[in-house]
C-alpha cells in the first residue's frame, strides 16, 4: 500500500478557495481507481494548513493518478493559492497486525 501526506499553506484571502478546491479534488480522487482514501483536514495548530492523508493500492495507481489532468490542474491551481511550496511524502507501507 502506498502512503501519501501532503500539506499546503494558504494565504488568508485564498483559504475559502484552496479548502473547497482541495474537497472537490478528494471526492474526484477517491473515485479513481486503486483509491483506498483520500481526505483534506485542517491543522489544529495552524487552520491555514490544510493536510492531505491519501492510501492507494499501488504505486500504479498513484502513477495513474498523477496524469489525471484534473489532478494536474488541481496542483496548477493551488500552488497559484498557496503562501509556500506544498509539501509532499510518498511512502510505502505496510498494514501493522495489532495483537
Amino acid at each position: 500500500m502506498i502512503l501519501i501526506t501532503g500539506s499546503i499553506l494558504a494565504r488568508p484571502d485564498t483559504l475559502d478557495a484552496l479548502r473547497e478546491a482541495g474537497i472537490e479534488h478528494s471526492r474526484r480522487s477517491r473515485a479513481e481507481p486503486g483509491c483506498l482514501a483520500h481526505n483534506i483536514h485542517v491543522d489544529c495548530e495552524n487552520p491555514l494548513r490544510l493536510v492531505f492523508v491519501e492510501r492507494w493500492k499501488d504505486r500504479d495507481a498513484v502513477a495513474a493518478h498523477f496524469k489525471v489532468k484534473a489532478s494536474v490542474d488541481f496542483v496548477v491551481s493551488a500552488r497559484k493559492l498557496a503562501a509556500a511550496s506544498p509539501e509532499i511524502e510518498i511512502l510505502d507501507t505496510q498494514p501493522a497486525k495489532i495483537g
